[in-house]
């Protein structure tokens, strides 16, 4: 009898059997990749983060980060999912180790597989996610929201929300929390369509969210202090598993191509060899960045002082940040390479080496919480960052 598989081999199976098969139909479709999140939920895999002690698996960012980057070889939307859904895990776990309520939401989620998405962009903020108009009304008992949101990623098929808004209706705009919405406690009315160039099948179209709930569902800490400890270095690192796994599949369609030149002509090498040293050699550089920040992201949340020190220091939030803008510019330039290594047989749909997916999917990245944004906060932050 085989040995049960772990996570990461499920994962991958996965992303194999099911992600890859309906892949191309997610993305012509415009369509949420139901096949896959299926499968993952019937694997367990959606509470994967929840301790133990709760009922989950209790895996690292580090395995999660790999199941994002093999996820992503076969389908980028599929991917992209997984991850945003487990930054809201990530990010309930790691702040409400104590609250009984969110406990016990955990140790539902473990039963019931939820799948939870992000409501941080807002009209007149637009991905500003430290910045709300939207406030909470609350009598300490219960809550009401409303929020006009530019985009909900597979909102309409997520069973609940973390909102942010505003602590009350006095709070400035950076006051916020988070609050999580069950489903049958909101309603979503779609403003707009999803019809993108990639990531299709993240089906994120602009909502008008309102909801009324328990009170015991906001979140105590606040928002500010989740986004620079766990929310922003999470995202760009669960990203960067993405980022890297879109790029491996566009490498690996060009590796296969040069050794399909090789075996037609044996005892040369084709000229596209090198090119393709080069490419791996990129591919390889992605891989590291993603690598060292992880790495860094590690040792500074095991140390004591976590939750007040470097974490939450100039200098990292500069590092991270430069982490999404360096990889999601790079990404692109090596799904290019690839797609220019391989020729007209990667141009045109329906053959085995076609870049036309891996190519739009790519430039995604440097749009999720735009580039330009990133850049103009490290412009403030560098100007009060002390020399290294």
């Amino acid at each position: 009898m085989c040995a049960a598989l772990t996570l990461t081999e499920q994962v991958k199976q996965i992303a194999n059997d099911v992600a890859a098969v309906h892949a191309d139909a997610v993305d012509r479709e415009a369509r949420f990749p139901h096949e896959a999140i299926a499968a993952l939920k019937q694997a367990g895999l959606m509470s994967a983060y929840v301790p133990q002690s709760l009922g989950g698996a209790g895996v690292s960012l580090r395995e999660l980060v790999v199941m994002c980057d093999t996820l992503a070889r076969a389908c980028a939307s599929t991917a992209m999912i997984f991850a945003m859904h487990q930054i809201q895990v990530i990010t309930i776990v790691d702040h409400a180790p104590d609250d009984a309520w969110f406990s016990q939401y955990l140790r539902d989620l473990v039963q019931h597989q939820y799948l939870i998405a992000s409501v941080t962009s807002e009209v007149n903020v637009g991905g500003e996610m430290r910045r709300s108009q939207c406030a909470v009304e609350s009598d300490g008992q219960r809550y009401h929201v409303v929020k006009d949101a530019t985009t909900i990623s597979y909102g309409a098929q997520a069973d609940d929300l973390l909102l942010t808004a505003r602590r009350n209706a006095e709070a400035g705009p950076s006051d916020q929390v988070l609050v999580l919405l069950r489903k049958g406690d909101f309603t979503l009315e779609q403003k707009g369509n999803w019809d993108t160039m990639g990531m299709r099948g993240t089906c994120s179209p602009p909502f008008l969210v309102t909801a009324s709930g328990d009170a015991a569902q906001i979140m105590k800490v606040p928002f500010g202090d989740m986004s620079a400890r766990t929310v922003v270095p999470v995202s760009h690192l669960l990203w960067g598993g993405c980022w890297s796994g879109c790029a491996s599949a566009a490498v690996n369609k060009a590796r296969a191509f040069v050794r399909k030149q090789a075996r037609s002509k044996p005892g040369t090498v084709p000229p596209t060899a090198t090119r393709l040293a080069e490419l791996v050699s990129m591919l390889q550089g992605l891989r590291s960045a993603v690598e060292a920040c992880l790495h860094e992201y590690e040792v500074l949340s095991a140390r004591e002082d976590a939750a007040t020190g470097p974490l939450s220091s100039i200098g990292y939030s500069v590092r991270m940040n430069n982490l999404k803008i360096d990889a999601t510019e790079e990404l692109p330039r090596i799904v290019q390479k690839a797609l220019s290594i391989c020729g007209i047989v990667a141009y045109k749909n329906g053959t085995p080496f076609s870049m036309n997916r891996h190519v739009r999917d790519s430039l995604s990245a440097m749009l999720m919480v735009g580039n330009d944004r990133i850049l103009a906060t490290n412009a403030n932050l560098l100007l009060v960052l002390k020399d290294d």
